[in-house]
């Protein structure tokens, strides 16, 4: 049986102290067990005692310090007991499924109750610290999908009743009051619960959310924080004393924001100066009453920090240690010297500059500080040689439970270490005392033991740890020298744990271990030690007390924290006497100081310190409020805050730093804007700009005091002269990045702080924090010349790489081959995988997949022969062992929960077999239709997939400049395809005229060609634009209103949308096909270039145009063909004409009505493209072109302009009272249902007109979703093999099988309808009204039972259908293409073949499956190009197909997503690949 981690003895955290000895030493017994014991424990302040078996999990109990010990009910088997620390009568023991028992007598009697599920495996249970009835139980997550969301019940009668559901979809859950000093004198909020949730419409975890209720979730509020709006992304939250601190992890990087609150109500951001807080690497230390500790890894593979303590309110952290030693399971050698305030202990790497990684010998030293880690010193020895360094063993290397070196017994300190210069081996060492609260120390016994303080320190009690012990050892006086007595065990025993009351006030102790058994093998033993009878005497308060200061100066003068000093009445060290007070904890006594004007002061609010010690300042963060009727008229100055306030808690008195002082009348006003925009214009050398990346940093992490100019807006850029630059400040002054020929740049596919830059050889360049720091590795071979890519990256282990090199290619030969590695430590170090591979990748996810983290698939040459058939192979080891999958395989590829494999197969070679893997251990094999063959040289265009349904063209003419198809749909599970659209224009390189809109659900554009006929006899292609509302059921003109931009008619009749409508040119002639009509942050807003009348123009005669109501309503915004960015999150729109000699720009800041004019350069520039972060919140563009002295950038910044002073005001729980309205899409021809689209109302944020504000962080913009719609024809698509007619009607194509009625029988249906020819747009989720595809007769299923659950599984030929999108959107993607864009949209296109018409009567439709079969065969072959190995592999990192650029916020948008990896395969990456993160 195993039990809940954190309960196994050794990592007990259980005070103990011990007893006094009598002359023929104290009283022994001993309790045999079969079994190996776990999880012995105290109630605090009492004699009793529980200890659970491992292997059965029953418990015993003691009642007399282990004396004598009962089994209790042999029906209870525990995996763990949890007490209650606020209530020493209470404990809950969590059953190994889900029956559990609860005790409010020390477990004496239990209480059985019952769970839905097993209790979590993380935290069950969460006690309110005020109320012992209420109790939250979590139970155990989703351990299959990986999910760690769960189910949450709570009791408020302490489980007399049956626990109630917490209706909230959560991650963990806390009571408010979780700890005693959290709200101690506030009897408000003692129902409050804290819980992490799953996001509105998401359960990924950059939407988690933090919620708070005060009825059991009947109601519930997202918490503003001190940026003023809510939080996504939060993954952790702890109660710390009086504080509650929660952690938001930020969108690609694992770097958190943490925020502090007292109260639940205000929020304030934690700031850590140059420090950052990364998840899964930082510690939430024990803290004081006053601040929090925290240590921050600063050195993940050594396991090295930095310790940090916040002022009093959580807001500011100070350094206050470097270098401070952890280990891997996080825990940090740190502790606080219990009962006294201000005396910490610590370990430091001394040689922290050498220890690369865990195995690397640490020189550890330890430190200790008495004033609170203002400042350090060495433990130091008495000894008859002088003073000796002191160094112990501490939290990262436990040899008993509870504190490492104190206990309540005031000022006894133990620990066992080494003089020296550094700490040894643990075996080597010698147990040290001190009874100065660490100020000196004595060699109390040779060789380590484990230790314990009993009677308030009166007694010390030692027992050997190395080995097995013979006997115990103790002392009467304090543990120093030559005061140390021994008494006999009747056996040797090997000890596990000692331990006592945690108050440490008893002379019982209990020590546990194992023995020989007389007749062979071992038994388990708990020893009770009681030193009660030692001695008669009681000590006398008048003689054997003295008055001992807790901290004291080298003159022995007694110190001040907190402003008092603190002293204890402690037993004299060589009184002959025992305390004999059980649980009366021993008390501390103050005298107040006068105040110290630094130590006893911290910054105010809204200010921040500047420098240390006497030097320290606290300056305004911001603009201070002034006094009412303060500077007017010619007033300089007026009185106001001084910025210090004293430390809450504190109780000095005299010299008040509090008092207002003189400040002058500019701090009390906001920094006026210039007004101004300016323009950076920077030069480089070379002909083209090869690539350049955006490295983002999520805005959530921005300081709360940073000016919109001084954010971090990092980009990298690579020329063609092969130099690598990188600004950290949008382009306004960039730096070369590696002083070496970079070959390629590698942002990382998952976390923006991470960047790789390739070289030619095997020197490969990196960066962890967005390049401010480069470090570099080398790789195990050069990179590789095959045109693969070569680093492919974990998405939940930033620092598992697989690099794909070439194994003996300095030379072009023919023993040059690929060989894949993989690193574990970002380079560090490199183990072999497997060589002659096409392909190897991570196929862990976030979500929706059991999968070991270390699985990895490769697709490997066979026989290792790079021109042979390619074999699939396994290994969730690293290839020490492997599994062949699959033969003949033409690509694999990973899919939300799915992996899916394409193999070649048939009599001709030609067919095509799929299989499926939820696991990546068991396929299922995807069925073809009978007589099925799949051609791989069939064309087709994946398009998307991000709407529940998969958007396929399918070529119909495959002649060159001649190319178009048909767009066919599937429904949600991918199991059948319907035409959605025909004669659908695409290129030669496979790029189709469509795209859909960004940030709205079913919004998507087409250019169809309006001649196909007569296009296939060879005439010039006519296209026209269409529009989609409802995911492509429907296909409109786009409609253009009013006038031009020069208020002149067009030159056709508006309304007539047949003849005059507008069009717009799309992919298929971008010089960049990444760039998009829209952003995911401008909701409704969308741009494109194009002409109005009845067909689509050259571009030379375009104009640019411009929505802002999702596409209904088009404009003109200017004359001509601009670029466009958008920032601010739409609040400015900047265009610039591009592929002219230019010096100007214009930009709107109100949806495109006016444009205003504005010259950035003052020379002429030959403007290439324009961009901005990916996010598009920033206020800084970048202007990318060439002028007559080579390539230039022009950083253009908006951020000074008045309209953008303010921060705009959104407050979700109440959201149109600030700056914001709703707006609700809506189909624009369903006037009688106004605001409704797909079956539903929804509402999205939106900046009010004329609200001249800086949005700044990324808003959330769908608010919520209010209301389903009643269903209209518009939610609703023509069925399997139906097609519409021109007045919408749904008819069956001749010739052809209608699809089954009853087969919604084989999915658990409890009734069938007959066919329609219609069936529900599966994004919709209209309900009743016009329900279409039930308007025929209804029949029961056949068999079916009132109480049939649906148990349908996906297999077969389902699968097939369903998961082939995804197997080429991350399949083949090539060397350069790291990651999906986010909201873009990408493209799978194969090679063309003959193809065939897609109407009514082509025979496509007969079996609209064949055009999608062809997905998944990609099989052209890659040439090895000619020439020097250093050309070689430069020309191969050249960016995407030849290219110059990645524009339109394409960098880090995604990292290169639809880009054409070669012609001959011509592959795209498809939006919904696992490449979207």
């Amino acid at each position: 049986m195993k039990f809940l981690k954190g309960l196994l003895l050794p990592a007990l955290l259980v005070l103990a102290p011990f007893a006094a000895a009598k002359p023929d030493g104290p009283l022994v017994k001993y309790t045999t067990f079969d079994h190996q014991l776990v999880n012995l424990f105290y109630f605090d302040d009492s004699n009793v005692a529980l200890v659970a078996e491992f292997e059965s999990g029953r418990i015993w109990r003691s009642e007399d310090a282990g004396k004598e010990w009962t089994q209790l009910d042999k029906n209870m088997q525990t995996l763990g007991i949890y007490k209650n620390p606020f209530d020493n009568n209470v404990a809950v023991a969590i059953g190994g499924r889900t029956t559990h028992w609860i005790t409010y007598d020390q477990g004496k009697k239990w209480r059985e109750f019952t769970t839905e599920l097993p209790g979590s495996f993380s935290t069950p249970v969460s006690f309110n610290a005020r109320d012992n009835q209420k109790i939250i139980f979590n139970t155990i997550e989703d351990i299959f999908s990986g999910s760690p969301l769960g189910k949450t019940f709570y009791t408020d009668d302490g489980f007399e009743s049956k626990p109630k559901l917490l209706p909230v979809n959560r991650k963990m859950c806390i009571w408010a009051k979780s700890s005693d000093r959290f709200l101690m004198d506030d009897n408000k909020y003692d129902n409050r619960i804290l819980c992490i949730a799953a996001g509105k419409y998401s359960e990924r975890v950059k939407d988690f959310r933090l919620l708070i209720s005060d009825d059991f979730f009947k109601n519930e509020e997202e918490p503003v924080m001190s940026s003023g709006r809510t939080v996504q992304g939060m993954v952790n939250m702890a109660s710390v004393k009086g504080y509650l601190v929660a952690a938001a992890k930020a969108e690609h990087s694992n770097e958190l924001a943490l925020y502090v609150t007292d109260d639940t109500i205000t929020w304030h951001r934690a700031e850590f100066g140059e420090g950052k807080i990364e998840e899964d690497a930082y510690t939430i230390l024990e803290s004081t009453n006053y601040s929090i500790q925290v240590d921050v890894m600063t050195s993940r593979f050594a396991f090295i920090g930095s310790l940090y303590t916040s002022n009093s309110n959580g807001t500011y952290f100070t350094k206050n240690q470097e270098h401070t030693n952890r280990n891997m399971e996080g825990y940090v050698d740190f502790e606080k010297i219990s009962n006294i305030q201000g005396i910490v202990m610590v370990n430091v790497v001394d040689n922290w500059e050498d220890v690369k990684g865990p195995r690397d010998d640490k020189k550890l030293k330890s430190r200790i500080s008495f004033d609170d880690g203002r400042s350090w010193e060495p433990l130091k020895v008495k000894s008859k040689d002088g003073e000796k360094e002191l160094h112990l063993h501490s939290v990262t290397n436990l040899h008993n439970s509870g504190r490492v070196f104190s206990s309540p017994a005031p000022g006894i300190v133990m620990g066992v270490g080494n003089t020296g210069k550094f700490l040894g081996n643990y075996k080597d060492g010698a147990l040290y005392v001190s009874d100065d609260a660490g100020l000196t120390w004595q060699l109390a016994l040779e060789d380590p033991h484990k230790y314990e303080f009993g009677d308030q320190g009166s007694v010390l009690l030692a027992v050997k740890d190395e080995g097995d012990a013979k006997k115990l050892k103790y002392s009467l006086k304090h543990g120093r020298p030559d005061t140390w007595l021994e008494y006999d065990l009747e056996d040797k025993i090997r000890v596990g744990e000692l331990t006592t009351v945690p108050d440490s006030t008893s002379l019982k102790f209990i020590m546990y271990g194992s023995r020989a058994k007389k007749s062979g093998g071992r038994e388990y033993v708990l020893v009770h030690i009681d030193f009660k009878e030692m001695h008669e005497a009681t000590c006398n308060p008048d003689k054997d007390f003295d008055k001992w200061y807790a901290r004291v100066d080298d003159k022995g003068n007694p110190t001040c924290v907190m402003g008092h000093k603190q002293y204890f009445t402690r037993r004299k060290w060589d009184s002959e006497c025992f305390i004999g007070k059980d649980f009366e904890d021993p008390v501390a006594n103050f005298e107040v100081c006068e105040c110290d004007q630094f130590l006893d002061y911290e910054c105010d609010f809204n200010f921040k310190k500047e420098k240390e010690g006497k030097d320290a300042t606290c300056i305004p963060t911001g603009a201070l409020d002034l006094p009412k009727g303060a500077c007017k008229g010619d007033e300089k100055s007026y009185k106001g805050p001084s910025g210090w306030r004293k430390i809450p808690g504190n109780v000095c008195k005299g010299n008040e730093r509090e008092e207002e002082v003189e400040r002058k009348c500019d701090e009390g006003k906001q920094k006026e804007p210039s007004g101004k925009i300016h323009a950076q214009l920077q030069t480089f050398k070379g002909d083209r700009f090869r690539e350049w990346y955006y490295l983002e940093r999520d805005t959530r992490l921005d300081k709360e005091d940073t000016d919109n100019k001084d954010k971090d807006e990092t980009i990298v850029v690579l020329t063609s002269e092969l130099e690598a630059y990188i600004t950290y400040d949008h382009g306004k002054k960039w730096k070369k990045a590696i002083d070496d020929d970079i070959v390629a740049i590698y942002p990382h596919q998952y976390n923006n702080d991470y960047v790789y830059f390739i070289t030619a050889s095997k020197k490969v360049y990196y960066s962890e924090n967005r390049g401010k720091t480069i470090h570099d590795f080398e790789a195990p071979q050069m990179p590789n010349v095959e045109k693969l890519q070569i680093l492919q990256f974990h998405p939940g282990k930033k620092d598992w790489l697989i690099w794909i090199g070439g194994e003996h290619c300095e030379k072009a030969n023919s023993q040059c081959h690929t060989l894949a590695s993989v690193s574990q430590k970002n380079g560090v170090k490199w183990e072999p995988l497997l060589p002659y591979v096409k392909k190897c990748a991570f196929v862990w996810r976030e979500d929706g997949r059991n999968v070991k983290e270390e699985t990895v698939f490769c697709e490997q040459f066979t026989n290792e022969d790079m021109g042979a058939p390619i074999e699939l192979i396994s290994s969730t080891d690293w290839f020490v062992t492997k599994d062949v999958k699959f033969k003949s395989v033409v690509e694999f590829a990973t899919m939300s929960e799915f992996i899916i494999v394409a193999t070649k197969g048939g009599e001709d070679g030609n067919s095509l077999k799929l299989d499926t893997s939820l696991d990546a251990k068991t396929f299922a094999d995807a069925k073809f239709p009978p007589k099925f063959t799949v051609d791989h040289q069939t064309a087709y265009t994946v398009l998307d997939s991000s709407t529940h349904s998969v958007f396929l063209h399918v070529t119909i003419n495959p002649r060159e400049d001649q190319e178009y198809g048909s767009i066919i749909k599937s429904n949600s599970n991918g199991t059948s395809y319907v035409l959605s659209i025909n004669a659908v224009n695409r290129n030669t390189d496979g790029y189709v005229d469509f795209e859909k809109m960004q940030g709205i659900e079913g919004v998507a554009l087409v250019n169809v060609v309006a001649n196909p006929d007569k296009v296939d006899g060879g005439a010039k292609k006519l296209k026209r634009t269409l529009i989609t509302h409802n995911d492509g059921a429907d296909w409109e003109p786009l409609r253009i209103t009013g006038v031009d931009s020069d208020n002149k008619a067009y030159g056709c009749d508006v309304k007539n949308k047949d003849k005059c409508s507008l069009h717009l040119h799309g992919y298929t002639e971008r010089s960049d096909p990444r760039e998009t009509y829209s952003s995911p942050t401008a909701v409704g807003i969308m741009m494109g270039v194009g002409n109005v009348g009845e067909y689509l123009d050259t571009i030379g005669e375009a104009s640019t145009f411009i929505t802002t109501d999702g596409g209904i309503n088009w404009k003109e915004a200017k004359k001509g063909a601009y670029a466009w960015e958008f920032g601010d999150q739409g609040s400015i729109i900047v265009i610039v004409q591009r592929g002219k000699d230019i010096d100007h720009l214009y930009y709107s800041i109100d949806n495109g009505d006016n444009w205003n004019l504005h010259e950035f350069v003052d020379h002429k520039i030959r403007v290439d493209t324009i961009t901005t972060v990916p996010s598009d919140t920033s206020l800084n563009f970048l202007i990318w072109g060439k002028d007559k002295s080579g390539l230039v950038t022009v950083n253009v910044d908006f951020s000074e302009m008045k309209e953008f002073k303010d921060p705009c005001n959104l407050d979700d729980n109440n959201p149109t009272d600030g700056d914001y309205e709703f707006w609700t899409p809506q189909h624009p021809f369903l006037d009688d249902s106004e605001g409704c689209l797909f079956g539903h109302k929804a509402q999205y944020h939106r900046k009010k007109a004329g609200r001249l504000c800086r949005n700044g962080m990324k808003i959330n913009h769908l608010h919520n979703i209010t209301e389903n719609c009643p269903c209209t024809r518009r939610d609703f698509e023509c069925d399997y093999n139906y097609e519409r007619q021109p007045g919408g009607e749904c008819l069956p194509i001749q010739g052809l099988d209608l699809p089954n009625a009853t087969a919604v029988c084989d999915k658990g249906a409890k009734e069938y309808y007959d066919i329609t020819g219609y069936r529900k747009i599966p994004l919709s989720t209209c309900e009743s009204g016009k329900e279409m595809d039930h308007t025929s007769g209804v029949h029961p299923c056949p068999g079916f039972e009132d109480d049939f659950e649906r148990k349908h599984g996906i297999g077969g030929f389902s699968l097939f259908l369903a998961v082939v999108i995804p197997f080429l959107a991350a399949g083949g993607i090539g060397y350069y293409v790291w990651r999906n864009w986010d909201g873009k949209f990408g493209r799978i296109r194969l090679g063309d073949g003959s193809g065939g018409g897609l109407d009514s009567g082509s025979p496509w439709i007969s079996w609209p499956v064949v055009a999608i079969s062809a997905l998944v065969a990609v099989v052209a072959a890659v040439p090895l190009m000619i020439g020097s190995v250093y050309k070689m592999i430069a020309s191969r990192f050249g960016g995407y197909g030849g290219r110059t650029y990645t524009s339109r916020s394409s960098f880090a948008r995604g990292r290169g997503d639809y880009a054409v990896v070669d012609p001959d395969e011509g592959e795209l990456l498809g939006e919904d690949s696992d490449e979207d993160v």
